[in-house]
């Protein structure tokens, strides 16, 4: 029904620079709207893959978040799946955005791992393409599975966003604070920037900016929302440094 009533639509999500001190790019975050409910994916992602929908949900994600920020001066990130770049319906439909809309050099594509990587070669082609139109690539929740230093050897890629769960507790365990400082270590001597996601309040940004991360999303930035208009005026006020 919400496919059929175009009830699916991107939020968008701050992501901060700690060098800089500014906004300088956003995630696009898909959300289902029931009436004046705004449905989180944790609710229906796994529920439109059973229903072989999935592939539509992503496609309405490219259209709308490209539509919404090919006048926006703003770097804008978002979500893949191995299952969606190995998808001609998917991967061609993006190469086509690509040419329209002439906007590649503000693309940033997150992968995200939801299954193993059969064919590096396959995934390695697509990334080969889209870096023809200026795109970027990161791995999402680095740092959550053995996996990830794998494709990090493999894919050649430009950001790595640490696992939510490290950078959490990161105040109250010591072990997720020497994993993130190894992380950071490691994407630096791979030239590889870091994103860390859920950070929720002063003191975990304030950690994670002593440990040399680039950069930084969550509540304490802002939630995701339904549109940026007037945002950075607004952040600017607060005091994150």
């Amino acid at each position: 029904k919400a496919l059929d009533e175009d009830k699916i639509v991107p939020y968008f999500q701050p992501i901060y620079n700690l060098k800089t001190n500014k906004i300088e790019k956003y995630e696009a975050l898909v959300r289902l709207i029931d009436g004046n409910n705004v449905i989180s994916p944790y609710y229906f992602l796994d529920i439109s893959k059973k229903s072989k929908q999935y592939l539509q949900l992503t496609k309405i994600m490219i259209q709308k978040t490209f539509d919404y920020f090919r006048d926006k001066d703003f770097e804008f990130s978002i979500n893949l799946t191995f299952e969606d770049i190995k998808s001609e319906y998917i991967s061609s439909f993006i190469i086509e955005l690509l040419k329209e809309y002439e906007i590649g050099h503000r693309v940033v594509f997150e992968i995200v791992e939801s299954e193993e990587i059969d064919n590096f070669r396959k995934i390695n082609e697509f990334f080969v393409t889209i870096r023809e139109y200026g795109c970027k690539i990161a791995i999402d929740d680095f740092g959550s599975g053995y996996s990830n230093f794998e494709y990090l050897a493999k894919l050649n890629v430009d950001y790595i966003k640490i696992d939510g769960s490290l950078i959490k507790d990161i105040l109250i365990n010591k072990s997720s604070q020497n994993i993130v400082s190894m992380l950071v270590n490691f994407a630096k001597g791979q030239n590889v920037k870091t994103i860390a996601e859920f950070v929720s309040n002063k003191d975990i940004l304030n950690k994670v900016r002593e440990l040399g991360i680039d950069y930084v999303q969550g509540y304490y930035i802002k939630e995701p929302i339904a549109s940026i208009d007037g945002l950075n005026d607004i952040i600017s006020l607060r005091e994150f440094s």
